[in-house]
């Protein structure tokens, strides 16, 4: 462990020794496997799509902990104030204020600047519903920190989650995001009746 990590469930001696081992046993019985694994770097982007049914976020958990990933993910500002902003701060939460000059990303940018290590997760559709093109904050941030995008996608039907492709952002972010959403290409989440419509050429 890091010592100067901020300390989060993901990362706390013991307590997240025993999340690791539930998340392996829950997902093994649930029939659900991941392929891959999640590159050595210090920082970068991962982003988890199709993003289909409320069930994403405790498959998320599973693969989280199962990889033994400390994570980050963004937050509005007022989800940390008292009494439970420790709490999401201890869960990987950074906040953001939409209200403040610097914006989303530059806050992010600044976040990642400060880390030794860093894993910020988007679910880039931001929406369970179907999509005709992600949003692009995840690419800015990435761009804008100079740190890569990881995948993680999922495949509903042989439910298996693939992780570590990695991406460096180029500059040319329509050419990039095209990249990006063909590599998802048949991965149809965990509702397929929900996917998502990728980018058209």
């Amino acid at each position: 462990m890091n010592p100067n990590a901020p300390l989060t469930i993901f990362n706390t001696p013991l307590l997240s020794g025993l999340f690791h081992l539930l998340a392996k046993i829950i997902m093994a019985s649930a029939g659900w496997r991941i392929a891959g694994k999640l590159p050595d770097l210090p920082k970068y982007i991962l982003i988890g799509a199709p993003h289909t049914s409320n069930w994403d976020f405790v498959l998320f958990l599973g693969i989280i902990f199962s990889l033994r990933a400390n994570v980050r993910f963004m937050g509005k500002a007022e989800l940390f104030r008292w009494p439970f902003g420790a709490f999401f701060r201890y869960c990987g939460g950074i906040p953001v204020d939409r209200k403040r000059s610097q914006g989303l990303v530059d806050q992010m940018v600044k976040a990642c600047a400060e880390s030794e290590r860093f894993i910020l997760t988007i679910a880039p559709e931001g929406t369970r519903h179907e999509v005709a093109e992600w949003k692009r904050g995840f690419y800015h941030i990435a761009k804008g920190a100079g740190v890569p995008i990881v995948m993680a996608k999922v495949d509903g039907k042989r439910k298996t989650v693939h992780v570590g492709e990695v991406l460096h952002p180029s500059g040319d972010m329509e050419a990039d995001m095209k990249l990006i959403q063909e590599s998802f290409a048949g991965h149809t989440g965990i509702k397929p009746r929900k996917k998502y419509i990728p980018l058209q050429p």
